[in-house]
């Protein structure tokens, strides 16, 4: 098709249409470009009033509030110039104007972009090798507890008992019988000669260690209970399972203080802190939820994990935890529950977590499937499958349980070959043998 020249009649109208319509609308969309321009101007001035004028300025409390926190603060070295019109501190939502140089735009869109090279680097830890495999139990072995002085560890099993380990040598020390179903939670208290533990039996026992034999039950729960855990400043002990409520109990008087209402199914773990949120719990409702125990409600509850919270690891210095569900670990902070990062990699049903003082963070998964991560960055250093037994199916290599020892040095797993594997960092390796094999990304933040 022809274009008609700048001439004709038709082509004048179309210009004194347009210019006529600047001078009427112009005026009320900010600083409109000429007609010839042609940048679209116009659009843009029209979107910036129609879109940004309420937002334009902060609220004049905020605007106190902000220039208050900022008054005292160091300036920026790279900061995007403030508009016309709008007041010292207040932080204008309107784009830059049209007369920006393009230099200028490019470097502030690299400011903001995130930096790849500005990434942490991964910590190097020494990669784990299967040190011990201990055979005893004929059941699932779902539980697991360390001693406090790192003597010996307690461990409970779908063959309804209790038995206790020497964790130098492996050998068995004692068997406890008196669950009448799987044993499911397994806590030693650091500050008194007892053993907690319970079971899908309903049942929560105490258990004196210098007679060996139950001297409390806690009696309450509506179903089986599936994890419990001590607080470590007070007599307090915190238990959940498959009736959805989360029971506090006075150790000594047996009585119960608080009934954690909240969560909508199984209760699969719980965690116990000093501080607020003194409970972290994590329910196959696919929430976390976080609790005031003096109050005993909800501080917050977690949202993020699509599929049900299997276990939850709280770590033994930082303010942090992390949670698990299948194909997904995340990592949070206290007190208020913020994201921080996910752990990506471990595409299976992870049933366990845990993490010690070094940041090595460990999950074990139905499958067999294990993984080892590094805390800070989420780096994922190490991953193996483990090894069924001889005469189990393929089906049974999977981690049911897991912790660390009080060193951080010995890991261990229990798992549905009804065997008790033991792990240790491999003392020959090095970084030269075992480079970090990390690479930075510009990856989006994923919640």
């Amino acid at each position: 098709m022809d274009v008609l020249p700048s001439t004709t009649p038709a082509h004048r109208a179309v210009r004194n249409s347009a210019k006529r319509t600047v001078e009427l609308f112009g005026p009320d969309y900010l600083m409109p470009a000429p007609i010839s321009s042609g940048d679209g101007s116009i659009g843009l001035s029209y979107r910036r009033k129609a879109e940004y004028q309420d937002v334009k300025e902060l609220p004049l409390a905020l605007a106190e509030k902000q220039t208050k926190v900022t008054s005292g603060a160091k300036r920026p070295k790279i900061s995007a110039p403030a508009p016309e019109g709008s007041r010292g501190s207040s932080m204008a939502l309107v784009k830059g104007s049209s007369s920006s140089s393009a230099g200028e735009n490019q470097n502030r869109s690299l400011i903001q972009r995130p930096s790849a090279t500005g990434q942490q680097r991964p910590e190097w830890h020494p990669p784990w090798k299967l040190m011990r495999v201990i055979s005893g139990h004929l059941g699932w072995v779902r539980a697991l507890a360390v001693e406090p002085n790192n003597e010996w560890f307690a461990s409970g099993a779908g063959d309804r008992t209790i038995k206790i380990w020497n964790l130098a040598t492996g050998a068995l020390r004692l068997t406890l019988t008196g669950h009448i179903s799987t044993v499911r939670g397994l806590a030693v208290s650091p500050r008194h000669p007892y053993l907690f533990s319970c079971g899908e039996d309903k049942m929560v026992k105490c258990w004196d260690l210098e007679t060996n034999k139950v001297i409390r039950h806690y009696h309450g729960h509506l179903s089986g209970v599936y994890t419990l855990a001590l607080h470590p400043r007070l007599d307090v002990l915190v238990t959940g399972g498959r009736d959805g409520a989360i029971r506090v109990w006075d150790m000594r008087t047996r009585s119960n203080i608080h009934v954690l209402v909240g969560h909508k199914g199984t209760v699969a773990d719980v965690k116990c802190q000093e501080v607020d949120p003194q409970v972290i719990s994590g329910s196959l409702d696919s929430t976390v939820r976080l609790w005031d125990l003096a109050a005993g409600k909800t501080l917050g509850v977690l949202t993020h994990h699509k599929k049900g919270v299997r276990n939850l690891a709280t770590h033994p210095k930082e303010f942090t935890f992390a949670s698990a569900s299948t194909g997904s670990i995340k990592q949070w902070k206290c007190p208020e529950g913020a994201f921080m990062q996910n752990f990506e990699g471990h595409n299976a049903v992870i049933n366990s977590l845990a993490v010690n003082e070094d940041n090595i963070l460990f999950s074990g998964a139905d499958n067999g499937s294990i993984s080892f991560w590094d805390w800070k960055t989420g780096y994922r250093y190490q991953s193996l499958e483990t090894t069924a037994q001889p005469g189990s199916l393929d089906a049974e290599a999977g981690i049911m349980s897991s912790t660390f020892d009080r060193t951080g040095l010995r890991l261990i797993c229990g798992e549905a070959d009804k065997t008790i594997k033991i792990w240790k960092p491999d003392e020959d390796s090095t970084p030269e043998t075992h480079p970090v094999d990390w690479k930075p990304m510009l990856g989006r933040q994923r919640y």
